[in-house]
C-alpha cells in the first residue's frame, strides 16, 4: 500500500467518524402563498424558513405617520397589481415606526399573496442568489432589510447596491426591496469626505467618496423620512394603545404625566416608548384590580 493509499484510508475513517456529528440541514420553504419568511445562510447553502408568529400590527395601529403610510401603501398596491413600483428606503430615528410599517403591510396584504422575506445585513451577499431563486416563482416578494447601516470601511453595501441598479440583469418585476435605516445615506458621512470636494467655476464637484455614498441611497426610488414625535403626538399614541389594551380612566391627566416621565426615563418620545408605557401601565392596573 502506497503512502497516498494510507492517507486516503485514514481520511475515509475520519469522515466516517465526523459525518454522524454533522447535523442535517432543516427543510426549507419552496412554495410561497403569502406570509412572513426568513432567509437563513448555512455556509454554502441557504434556505427560506417560515416565520410562524409574525408581528400582528395593523396599519391602523400606526399613529401620526399618515404621509408615510399613504405613500408606501400605494407603492405596495401598485406592486401587487403588477404595475410599476419602486424599492423603498425608510429612514429616521429609532422607534418612529419604520419597521412596524413594513410588518403592517404584510398583515394588510398577506391574503392577497404578499410574501415578506427578512434578509439580515450579514446575508446581503446572498441577495443575488435569493433574487434568482424567487424570480422563478409566480408570487410577489418584498425583501425586508431592517436597520441597514454600514461603517466607512464596510464594503458589504456594494452587494445591495448592485442588486438595486448596477448589474447587467434587471431585478424581476415580482421582487422589491424595502429597507430601514437610521441614516439617510446608509453610510456615515465624514467631514474628511468634503475636503477633496472642489469648486470649479462656481460649481461644486463632490469628492468621489461622497458620490459613492450618495449613489447607494439614490437607488431606492422612494425615500420616506421619519421624525421624532412632539409631545402631543406622543400622547395621542399613548391614548391609542391604552384604549386598544382596554384601559379607561377619568383621570387621564395623571396618566399623561406618568407617560411623559416614562418617555424622559427612556430617552425618547417614540411610538415604541408609547406602546411600552401603555403595556406597563395597563398591565399593572389590571393586575391590581384583580387582586
Amino acid at each position: 500500500m502506497t503512502e497516498t493509499d494510507r492517507l486516503l484510508k485514514r481520511l475515509d475513517s475520519l469522515l466516517d467518524k465526523v459525518e454522524p456529528l454533522i447535523p442535517d440541514l432543516p427543510e426549507g420553504i419552496t412554495e410561497f402563498n403569502g406570509g412572513a419568511f426568513r432567509w437563513q445562510n448555512y455556509g454554502h447553502n441557504g434556505l427560506f424558513h417560515k416565520v410562524n408568529q409574525p408581528a400582528r400590527i395593523s396599519l391602523t395601529d400606526l399613529q401620526c405617520i399618515e404621509r408615510q403610510k399613504e405613500k408606501i401603501d400605494l407603492n405596495t398596491q401598485q406592486f401587487l397589481a403588477k404595475l410599476p413600483a419602486n424599492n423603498v428606503l425608510l429612514w429616521g430615528p429609532k422607534g418612529t415606526g419604520k419597521s412596524s410599517l413594513i410588518k403592517a403591510l404584510l398583515n394588510e396584504y398577506q391574503a392577497k399573496g404578499l410574501n415578506l422575506i427578512e434578509v439580515e445585513r450579514n446575508d446581503l451577499g446572498d441577495l443575488r442568489k435569493i433574487i434568482e431563486t424567487l424570480s422563478l416563482k409566480q408570487a410577489h416578494f418584498i425583501l425586508y432589510c431592517d436597520d441597514l447601516s454600514f461603517e466607512a470601511d464596510d464594503l458589504s453595501y456594494k452587494a445591495i447596491k448592485v442588486v438595486l441598479d448596477g448589474s447587467l440583469s434587471s431585478t424581476p418585476e415580482n421582487i422589491l426591496i424595502y429597507a430601514t435605516s437610521n441614516r439617510r445615506h446608509l453610510i456615515p458621512e465624514m467631514m474628511s469626505d468634503n475636503i477633496a470636494s472642489q469648486n470649479i467655476s462656481g460649481e461644486l464637484h463632490l469628492n468621489e467618496a461622497i458620490e459613492e455614498k450618495l449613489s447607494l441611497s439614490e437607488r431606492f426610488g422612494v425615500w420616506l423620512s421619519f421624525h421624532p414625535f412632539n409631545q402631543n403626538q406622543y400622547l395621542q399614541i399613548v391614548d391609542y394603545w391604552l384604549n386598544k389594551l382596554g384601559f379607561n380612566s377619568p383621570d387621564m391627566e395623571t396618566v399623561h404625566k406618568a407617560s411623559l416621565k416614562w418617555a424622559l426615563e427612556h430617552g425618547s418620545r417614540s411610538g415604541r416608548s408609547a406602546w411600552q408605557f401603555a403595556r406597563d401601565w395597563t398591565g399593572r392596573h389590571q393586575l391590581k384590580s384583580r387582586t
